[in-house]
């Protein structure tokens, strides 16, 4: 869910979600020795839908944007992935997000497959009504591929909880009853779970827990930056903060800022209700994007968009940690200048998995109309955190290899393996 449109973060040689995320692909199939069929079986989506949405502004004007719903693999169960609202969501986009659900999904063992879905708007600016229009007629189009059975949508960049709830009116509607279990992330007064909205960035910290302690160390013990401080970075550095971690550094699209000393996350949480920005906060220091990722600290964090750690700047990094708050933030090349690097990599598909735990507890307690506390959720979801670090990395142990290679093969494997048994049909 990682969860903030950042601007230009990467550089001109940043390739695209889609070329990373295959090329991720190939190297699990060429480890795990499976033939081209299951390849082209993993590599290839299950379903997707491109749809036209035509907007009735407020102001009377007429305006259509491209939507998009990919069903990367249901081998498992039902697909799962948030909606993007982003002027720069294309198919492909959508496809690399969806496969890495799929990933990420069989990784903390959840009965789901991997979807995406997206539409190419810069939600900034639109009033709420005419985004509501935009995400009802979006429902309405695709309405035929998803359902609490089929497919189920959260919030991503640009979608909200408010986002979710016109998702499950307009499908309810439409089926004539209410079905809270066709979304998840909504709000709770239809049906959301307590612990969701930050869920994802707890699954972070955790996830950063469990490889610092790997590594002899602990929170209340190291430095950490934090690029993206939209709906999973920010949370995620309150967190830190929370736990004795010195957030040094934090940014948006805007700009960046950094204090040897540390920052006081809550202020600059309540500096960004005031001005919408990081920038201009009084008691740190401006510095870009740039500077932040190659600051002396010892846990970096990227939370914001793909393809921000790129062969161009990872020999940069001087962090010993990255933990991946986003969906595909290091491209290939830079993954393997950090490794040989030293430099220890917490993969998205680990680390920032957190917010589809929760949701699949959210789907469960919809499916029973049974609610859990807020303890009882957040110690859930540090048990299924922990079981799927320690699991990667035995695999990582065993393999000699990388956490992303480690927990790719348990992706990848745990599909295949469900697809073989299920059989082909006819």
């Amino acid at each position: 869910m990682p969860d903030e449109a950042p601007g230009d973060l990467a550089g001109p040689s940043r390739p695209g979600p889609l070329a990373t995320a295959q090329a991720q692909l190939a190297s699990a199939i060429s480890q795990l020795g499976y033939d081209e069929g299951m390849h082209a079986m993993l590599a290839t989506p299950r379903r997707e839908i491109n749809v036209a949405i035509p907007l009735r502004r407020d102001d009377g004007r007429t305006e259509l944007f491209h939507g998009f719903r990919v069903q990367h693999n249901v081998s498992r169960g039902p697909g799962k992935g948030g909606l993007r609202f982003h002027p720069s969501v294309d198919v492909d986009e959508v496809r690399a997000l969806a496969m890495w659900m799929t990933w990420k999904c069989a990784v903390v063992e959840l009965p789901y497959g991997g979807a995406k879905g997206g539409v190419a708007i810069d939600p900034r600016y639109y009033s709420a009504g005419e985004l509501e229009r935009v995400t009802r007629r979006y429902t309405s189009e695709i309405m035929p591929m998803i359902g609490p059975e089929r497919d189920i949508m959260a919030p991503d960049i640009g979608t909200d909880a408010a986002t979710m709830a016109w998702v499950m009116d307009t499908y309810s509607v439409n089926r004539g009853y209410t079905i809270p279990g066709v979304v998840t992330g909504k709000p709770l007064e239809v049906g959301g779970s307590l612990g969701r909205a930050t869920a994802t960035s707890r699954g972070v910290v955790h996830s950063t827990r469990a490889a610092l302690a790997e590594g002899g160390r602990k929170l209340d013990e190291v430095s950490v930056a934090v690029q993206g401080f939209g709906k999973v970075g920010a949370h995620a550095a309150d967190f830190f903060d929370d736990a004795g971690a010195r957030v040094e550094a934090v940014s948006d699209q805007y700009g960046a800022i950094h204090s040897s000393r540390g920052l006081h996350v809550q202020r600059v949480m309540e500096h960004v209700r005031e001005t919408g920005s990081v920038v201009g906060y009084p008691d740190a220091d401006p510095i870009d994007n740039a500077q932040l990722l190659a600051l002396d600290v010892d846990v970096l964090v990227p939370a914001a968009v793909e393809g921000v750690l790129t062969a161009d700047n990872a020999g940069d990094v001087r962090a010993r940690w990255v933990v991946e708050g986003a969906n595909g933030p290091t491209t290939p090349d830079a993954d393997a200048i950090l490794a040989d690097r030293g430099v220890v990599v917490v993969p998205d598909i680990l680390a920032n998995a957190g917010g589809v735990v929760v949701s699949y507890f959210e789907w469960v307690q919809a499916q029973q109309a049974y609610w859990w506390t807020e303890p009882e959720i957040e110690a859930r979801l540090a048990e299924r955190m922990q079981i799927a670090y320690d699991a990667v990395a035995q695999m990582a142990r065993t393999r000699d290899v990388s956490l992303r290679d480690g927990a790719l093969l348990i992706g990848v494997q745990r599909v295949a393996t469900a697809h073989r048994t299920r059989g082909l049909y006819p």
